[in-house]
Parts: C-alpha cells; structure tokens; sequence
C-alpha cells in the first residue's frame, strides 16, 4: 500500500526511546523535527559550540530532505512528536534497521509541540549576549529579526527541542538548576550542496509574489501568484510540475551535477528544431494526473469512474512521453531515465484498463462497468437482464388470464434488491386496504395508480434468475478488485512517472520562458569565484518597461569583489542590485538568465539587506533588523556568496549608520581575496568615499549611473559606469516626485545657507510676541500630557486645545 503523507500516525514504541530515559552522555547533536502535511520544520541544537541551527518551514513529503540532514549533522538524539505522518513513522522505523547508526528517537506528547510553548519556551532561553536586563518585550523584537515566526513547524520543533534540553541539562550539568541551557547563536541549518538564502531575500527580490485573487468569489481564501520570478517561469502544465518547481526555487542547489542535468535538457528545447517533440510531450503531460491520489482512492477502495478514465489517461500519456523520448538523444540523462524506468508495466495497465473497463456506460450508470467477454459469469447474467423485457411481456399474459376479468391489464416488473413483482392497475372500487387483497396474490404496495403484489409465478422467477442487478454489480465489483491489486502491484511503476514527469514539466517551462524572453545558458564555474554578466535585464522589470537598458557586471578577485554603487535617487541602484540577484539565483534552478553572456560561480548564499520587504516587526526599529541581518552577512558570507546591501544605515543617525556600514564592509575588505564575498553595496552616503573611510584595496570597485541636466531638467540615462556620483540631486528628485517648486526652492536655499554655516532666516511675517507665548504655552501643556493614563482623551484634547491655534496666520 503507497504511503500517505496526510495520514497521522503514532510512532512505534519499538523504535523510540522513553521520553524521560536520561542519557549519560550529553555531547553531541539534538535534533528535534515535525512532520505534518507533506511539509517539515527542525532545529537542532550542537552542544559542543552551544548553537541553536533551525530550518524554516520546507517542503519535503518523502522526507528526503531530513535525510540529507541527518546524514550531514548525525543527531545523537532524535526528538519528534508521538502523533506523526505515515511518512515520519517509516523514517522512524528505517533508522531503527541501520546497523552503522542508531541514534536514540524521543518521543514527546503532541501538546509539547504547541505553537505558543514554543514561543514561551524561545522567551525563556538564556541568551547571554543579550543584556541581563532586557525584557520580555525587548526580546521579542530581536528574536523575530533572527527567524521567522511565520514558520509554524519550525517554532513548535524549536519548542520541544528546548524542553529536552533543559530536561538533560545538556551543557550545565554541575550548575545550578537555575542556569538555563547556553544558546550563543542562532544560525540557519544549511546543508553542503543547498544555497543560503532567507525569507526576506526571496521577498526583496520578487522570486514569490503572492496576490488576493481577482475573482469576487475567492476574495476571501483564493490567492494567486503575482508579478514574480515564479510566475513567468511556471509554465508547467500539470499541478504536480508546480509543486517541484516550487520546490526548486525554494532550495536552490549548488550541486554541479543536478544543475548540469536540468541545463541539458533546458537547451535541448530551447532548440527551434525540436519543437515538434515539444509540442508532443506538452500535450501528454496536460493528462498525467495526481498518481498518488489516484493509488491512494484504489487502497481504500473508493475509486470512482472519473479515477478509472484519470488513471487510464495517465498511463497512456506516459506510454507516449516514453515512446516519444526514446527517439530523443539519450546522452541526455533525463531523457535515458524515462526510456528505461517507464517499464513495460504501464503498457500492461493501460491496455488492461482498455480491455477492461466499458468508459460509455460507466459513465452513464455512474458506476464501474466491464466490457463483453471480459467475464463469461458476467456476460449469461447481462445477456438475462437484455431478455428479460419479452420474457416478462409472456409471462404477464399468462398471469392475466388468470386474474379477475374486471383487471384489464398487468405486466411483470423487476425491482433491484426486492425482485419480481405482478403490477396491476388500481380498479375504483379498491378504496380500503381491505379491498386490494386477491386470492392467489400477496399484496407488496401501492404505488401511485399501481398495486405490486408477488404471485407464485413471480416467486418461481426469483429462484430461477436471482437478483440480476446486484449480482451483476458484485461481479463488476469484484472484477474492479482484482484490476486495482494489478495496478497497486505496480505502484512502483506510477511513482517513477510522477516523479520523472513533474521534471519533465519543470525543465520545458523553463525552456519555453527562456524562449519567449530570449535568455541565454549561463556557465557554471564551480572552482572559480567568478560573476560575469555581459547585457545582463532585469527579468521582472524588462516586462513592464518599453525600453530597459542593460548592464554588465564583473565581480572576481582580479576585477574587484566589492562594488560601492553611488548615484541620485530613482537612477537604478536598486533595481540593478535585484537583476544580479536574480539572475544568480535563476542559474542556482537550472534556468537559462537574461544576459547576453553570462559565467557564474556556484554561490553558496545570498544575502540581502535592501528596504523593500513587507514585513518588519510591530515595535521594532527598521535599523535593528538591517542591523542583525547585516552583521549575520558579514559573519556567515564566504568567498563565494553574494551580498546584496542597499541605503544601509538610514534608520539611525547619519554618523551611527555611516560608521556601522564603514566599520562592515571594511572588515570584507581586510579579508583574503578568495575569503571576501560578491559585495554589491549601493548607497547615498557619499562621505564613505569622500572621507576615505574604506582601505585602500584591489578588491574595491566604485560605480555609479550616468545622469544628464538638461537646464533644470534631471535625466536617467540607467547606463552603469565606472567613478562616483560628486551630486545627489535631492533638487531635482524633489520635483520629479511631485513635491512643489516653490518648497524645492526654499530648500535649495536653506541648504546652501546651512552649508555656509550662515543665519536661516524664517519667511514669511514673524509671528508676535502675544502668539509665541501661547504656542509655548500650548507646547508645555502637551509635554506634560500623562499619556500613560488609559483615561485621558486625545481627540478632546486636540480639539479644544490644538485645533483654535489654527485661527492664528503668521
């Protein structure tokens, strides 16, 4: 029977250790993990360097994912919930079988894998680089900036996994039991071949857009995906091929050898002249269908007709997508997977299903039907039920010539599940039920104008045909038995075309975008640190623009590895610094890129610190979070990750933020050419430059965008060039952004007037001596306003103190 990932189940005592079972042993790795609905969240906690490593929310229904977690972290312990996926019990069980290692499984309650315990649970931690003094609503702030709350699984793994921890006292055995367990840091679970990136990169750069949908009757649940890196690329025609290429984007690899497979197979249709291959495969995999759903119904035993013809239709489509790759090149290593593990087991299902099941009159009985000869029992009882009409006709004479004269007619009828029965017409002098007795007859019902009596003639029939309808269908049914164990048998067969199929329908999405916008197959480096970008677009923007200027990029440890990006307001800065992350992340899926040229190195992380994310935490400063997310850039960046920072330190004080961004890409500076990462830095800080507040180094690239004036007019030519943007053009922008001349001349002014240190004089009429002693006046009353005070009224107050000041005109 197929596993179900919905199912829940409980973990097998036989393969879990008692929750309370003491360990002697603290060292070594807690990894605690929550299964629920095809999707996983962990953490694990490393005792030796006291680091709490957690995974966001992914998704992993065959638990591949876990795998590959525990095989790179090897957890001395194991701790998961007692109520589980069928999915989790079987991965339970597997490690049990594994002689080379048993790692010990706790098995907690369910209730300790709450949402708010975990939450309650993180508040509690000792953290000792916060202060001593910091509050619950202090911390809050700082652990929202570290992970995500929005990932349920992970929090509630989180949360378990602390109570372990404090229960075994791992790190504090001789202390005191008021000493909690160390956490020094908190740090993203990363495995070797996946590239780092967090929920804010992939909201920055636009690769996931989520919208309400605009039909009025989804407005309230219906989401559909927007403007996104996803939604141009998934032209995948079946729902399973949009699962994986979620998945892709999700986890990009930085594994060489899946890349290389995906990029194949991508240029192969990419290709002109294999479009009629194309065409072809497309329209199979429109039919393959949900195998899994599908196998599921037949283990249960509720399958209906439209499964049959989903069934039959997706089988026959994968003897077609097989037939049709076999006369691809098989040096393609995809292509040599589907020729050889679509088995002849599918040619065998389909052509069963063919001889087997009557579609038409399944379909017009709602029910499963066999066709002729497939049962000989089958065929004599339906060849009965055809005959019966004329038979039932002579029988219905000989009954009426033995009954009253006074009946005019009868005729014989056959009732499912109750029979045959004589019905006779009701005479007008059958009023009581005592009237419709008939001697010789037994009275059944009455029926509308009709009464249904059984004779002995009727009886005769139920011994010598039986209950043909239902027999009929017990046949059927048990011929649909004996076909859906042929199918289950062969469930192997299925799952490989689910899975090979949905990789199919990825790689031609991707190769039908990369046709439509004309991308080109970028070069993977994997020894080299290289980013090399010739004609680089934007993917998103270039879809809305009419004219989209593109632009190079050289980053290497020869050409410089931190550019510092200068340059006005709306110049492109920003969207520049989004195209590069993007196409590097569009190479990490296997897919073609917007550039003429493109050699990318294998990128081990993206990191971004940019303004434009949608969720920043209530009652936490926008700088706090730039701050953490920076400093874990500078801390976790290698030489072969990409850092994307723009207007960093705008949150704060100027001279705070300046030195904070100084003191940050310096320490990448003073770094070894292959330790210091892919720096794409944009600012307005102008004085980073013209104080010379960064060293001296070869790894240091300065640019800007070109811009003309043309008499008051500011223009974006968008063309990145090498040097540094000597104005800002506040003036300019000011009046492109809508913001009156005559308050942009006024600034112009002051600002010229503060720079020569000279007097700002107000404009306008001064106000008198009498209005400045009440505008006092109202100032003081307002600073000695108890706002704690939940009684106290502001609109009132405004109203009747602020609101009459405004009769006064200077």
């Amino acid at each position: 029977m197929p596993e179900m990932s919905g199912a829940e189940e409980r973990t097998p005592p036989a393969t879990a250790f008692p929750a309370d079972e003491e360990e002697q042993d603290s060292d070594g790795v807690y990894l605690s993990v929550v299964a629920q609905k095809g999707r996983i969240g962990l953490s694990y906690y490393d005792s030796k360097d006291y680091v709490l490593y957690y995974m966001p929310d992914t998704t992993d229904s065959n638990l591949q994912l876990l795998r590959r977690v525990v095989e790179e972290v090897s957890p001395q312990v194991i701790i998961t919930s007692a109520k589980q996926d069928h999915s989790m019990v079987q991965f339970i069980k597997s490690l049990g079988s594994n002689p080379d290692y048993k790692p010990e499984v706790v098995v907690y309650p369910n209730s300790d894998f709450g949402l708010e315990v975990g939450k309650q649970r993180l508040l509690a931690a000792n953290l000792p680089f916060l202060p001593p003094t910091i509050t619950e609503k202090e911390k809050i702030p700082y652990l929202s900036s570290c992970f995500s709350f929005d990932s349920i699984l992970m929090v509630r793994a989180v949360g378990a996994l602390l109570k372990c921890l404090d229960k075994r006292r791992v790190g504090v055995e001789l202390e005191d039991s008021s000493v909690g367990i160390p956490i020094l840091q908190f740090r993203v679970c990363s495995l070797n071949d996946m590239v780092y990136m967090d929920k804010d990169t992939f909201s920055v750069l636009q690769i996931f857009k989520s919208e309400l949908h605009p039909s009025v009757y989804k407005l309230q649940s219906g989401e559909k995906e927007g403007l996104s890196l996803f939604g141009i690329l998934n032209r995948c025609k079946s729902t399973f091929g949009s699962k994986l290429l979620r998945k892709w984007f999700l986890q990009p690899t930085r594994d060489l050898t899946v890349l290389q497979r995906r990029k194949e197979v991508v240029q192969f249709f990419t290709s002109p002249r294999n479009s009629d291959s194309f065409k072809v495969l497309q329209g199979c995999l429109r039919n393959v269908r949900s195998i899994p759903t599908l196998l599921h119904r037949m283990a249960l035993s509720h399958t209906k007709v439209n499964d049959w013809q989903c069934l039959y239709k997706t089988v026959y489509s994968a003897v077609c997508i097989r037939d049709t790759v076999r006369s691809l090149p098989q040096s393609i290593k995809l292509f040599q997977e589907i020729s050889t593990d679509f088995a002849d087991d599918l040619f065998y299902i389909a052509s069963l299903i063919s001889k087997v099941v009557d579609f038409e009159t399944s379909l017009a009985e709602n029910r499963f039907t066999i066709k002729p000869n497939v049962d000989p029992a089958v065929d004599e009882k339906k060849r009965r039920m055809m005959g019966l009409p004329d038979f039932l006709t002579e029988v219905a004479r000989t009954e009426l010539e033995n009954l009253d004269s006074r009946i005019p007619s009868c005729c014989v009828i056959y009732i499912p599940l109750i029979g045959f029965l004589l019905s006779i017409p009701r005479l007008p002098s059958m009023v009581q039920k005592e009237d419709f007795e008939i001697d010789g007859l037994d009275f059944m019902f009455l029926s509308g104008v009709r009464l249904h009596y059984r004779s002995e003639k009727t009886r005769g029939l139920d011994d010598l045909l039986g209950d043909l309808h239902c027999d009929i269908r017990d046949l059927e049914t048990s011929v649909m038995t004996q076909l859906q164990n042929v199918v289950l048998q062969r469930s192997g067969s299925l799952y490989k075309v689910l899975s090979l199929s949905a990789e199919l329908d990825c790689l031609m999405a991707m190769a039908l975008a990369s046709q439509e916008y004309g991308y080109t197959s970028p070069t993977l480096t994997p020894h080299s640190s290289v980013i090399r970008l010739a004609e680089s677009r934007h993917p998103l923007l270039e879809l809305c623009c009419p004219v989209f200027v593109s632009n190079k990029l050289l980053s290497s440890e020869t050409e410089g590895k931190v550019k510092v990006l200068t340059g006005p307001n709306s110049s492109g800065k920003s969207i520049y610094l989004k195209q590069v992350g993007l196409i590097v992340f569009m190479a990490l899926i296997g897919s073609d890129v917007p550039a003429k040229e493109a050699e990318i190195g294998l990128v081990d992380g993206i990191f971004t610190r940019m303004q434009s994310r949608e969720s920043v935490s209530v009652g936490l400063s926008t700088f706090m979070i730039d701050l953490n997310q920076m400093s874990y850039a500078v801390k976790e960046s290698t030489g072969n990750s990409l850092v994307l920072i723009d207007e960093f330190g705008k949150g704060t004080n100027t001279v705070d933020g300046l030195s904070l961004l100084a003191s940050c890409t310096s320490s990448w500076l003073l770094k070894p050419a292959d330790q210091c990462p892919h720096v794409l830095l944009a600012t307005n800080f102008h004085s980073l430059l013209q104080l010379d507040l960064l060293p001296s180094s070869p790894l240091l690239s300065l640019l800007t965008f070109e811009t003309a004036v043309d008499g008051d007019e500011l223009v974006f030519l968008y063309q990145l060039k090498e040097g540094v943007s000597q104005f800002c053009y506040a003036a300019n922008i000011a009046k492109l952004a809508g913001v009156p001349t005559e308050l942009v001349q006024r600034a112009v002014e002051v600002s010229e007037l503060y720079r020569a240190g000279k007097t700002i004089k107000r404009v306008g009429h001064s106000a008198s001596d009498q209005q400045n002693d009440k505008y006092h006046a109202m100032v003081e009353k307002f600073l000695n306003l108890p706002l704690e005070d939940s009684s106290l009224d502001l609109t009132t107050y405004m109203r009747e103190e602020v609101l009459p000041f405004s009769k006064y005109e200077s």
